[in-house]
C-alpha cells in the first residue's frame, strides 16, 4: 500500500476539498491555508491539530519547511467573483480572482507530485488558458473538465471545473521560476442552458448561473453515471427569519462557497488508480 499524498489545502474554505480526498483513502491533508475566521473554526473543530495558515500571500515554502510540513500535493478552489459571470468579468486580471498567481507561486516552490484546481464553469473562457499555460511554464501537464454536483445525485447543478496536473517529467528537479505574467481579459458569453425538464429521478435541480432562475430547472448531462452514491435527498428548508441558528449566515455562505466533497473523493481514487497502474 502506498502512503497517502502529503495534502496542502489552499482557500480550504470549510474543508469540502479535504473530506473527498481524505476519503479516497489516499490524501492526508498537513496544512489548510483560509482567511476567513468562521471557516478557520470550522477546520480546527475537525481537524484539530493540522495547521491552518491565514493568508496564502504570505504563505512559502520555507515557511512550511520551518514548520516541519512537507507537502506531495496540493488542492484548492481559488475565488471565483471575478471569474463568475455574476461579477464584473476583470477574471485573472481581478484582485481576488487573481489570487491564482499566488497558488501556481507556491506550485513552483514546492514541486508537489499532484496538483486539483477548481472554479467556476465561466472558468473555461475567462482564464483556464492562462492557467494552464502557468502550468506548463512550470513543466506540469493538466487534464480538465467540467463535472456538476448533479453528476454525483444532487439536487442542483453547481457545474465547476477541475483541473488535475502533475510534472511532465517526475524525476526532474524542477523547471524554471514562475513569473507571473501580464495576463490579458478574456471575456465570454455563458454557455446556452438547457431549461424546461425535470433532473435525475424526477427531481429539480436549481441553477445558480442561470439568469433569473426562479422556477427554472436543468437538465441532468449524464443520465446514467455509473457513481457509488445514492441520490441526495433535498436540503431541509432553513427559514429566511429563523432565529436560534448560531452563525446561521456564515454557515449559509460558507456551504456556498465549498466544493461537493464526492467529487474530489471520485477525483482522488481516479488518481490512486493510476498511481497503483504505473
Amino acid at each position: 500500500m502506498s502512503k497517502p499524498f502529503k495534502l496542502l489545502d489552499l482557500f480550504s474554505g470549510i474543508g469540502g476539498f479535504s473530506l473527498g480526498l481524505e476519503r479516497s483513502g489516499g490524501f492526508k491533508t498537513v496544512a489548510f491555508c483560509e482567511i476567513d475566521p468562521f471557516c478557520r473554526r470550522v477546520l480546527a473543530k475537525h481537524w484539530p491539530g493540522v495547521p491552518c495558515y491565514e493568508d496564502i500571500r504570505a504563505l512559502t515554502a520555507e515557511r512550511l519547511r520551518a514548520d516541519g510540513i512537507s507537502v506531495d500535493a496540493i488542492c484548492g478552489g481559488f475565488p471565483c467573483q471575478d471569474i463568475s459571470h455574476a461579477g464584473k468579468g476583470a477574471g485573472l486580471a481581478g484582485e481576488r480572482s487573481g489570487l491564482w498567481f499566488e497558488y501556481a507561486r507556491l506550485i513552483g516552490e514546492l514541486r508537489p507530485r499532484i496538483v486539483i484546481v477548481e472554479n467556476v464553469a465561466a472558468l473555461l473562457g475567462r482564464g483556464l488558458a492562462e492557467v494552464l499555460g502557468d502550468f506548463a511554464a512550470l513543466g506540469f501537464d493538466a487534464e480538465w473538465h467540467a463535472i456538476p454536483a448533479a453528476a454525483v445525485g444532487a439536487p442542483h447543478i453547481r457545474d465547476r471545473v477541475w483541473v488535475v496536473a502533475y510534472p511532465q517529467h517526475p524525476d526532474a528537479d524542477r523547471a524554471g521560476p514562475y513569473r507571473a505574467q501580464e495576463h490579458q481579459q478574456r471575456n465570454a458569453k455563458p454557455d446556452d442552458e438547457q431549461v424546461g425538464e425535470p433532473g435525475p429521478l424526477g427531481s429539480v435541480l436549481a441553477d445558480a448561473q442561470h439568469r433569473g432562475c426562479e422556477g427554472r430547472h436543468t437538465k441532468r448531462l449524464w443520465s446514467n453515471t455509473a457513481l457509488p452514491y445514492r441520490r441526495w435527498e433535498p436540503e431541509p428548508d432553513v427559514g429566511r427569519v429563523a432565529h436560534g441558528v448560531p452563525s446561521r449566515v456564515d454557515r449559509l455562505r460558507s456551504l456556498g462557497n465549498a466544493v461537493v466533497p464526492q467529487i474530489p473523493e471520485i477525483i482522488g481514487r481516479a488518481i490512486l488508480a493510476s498511481r497503483e497502474a504505473a
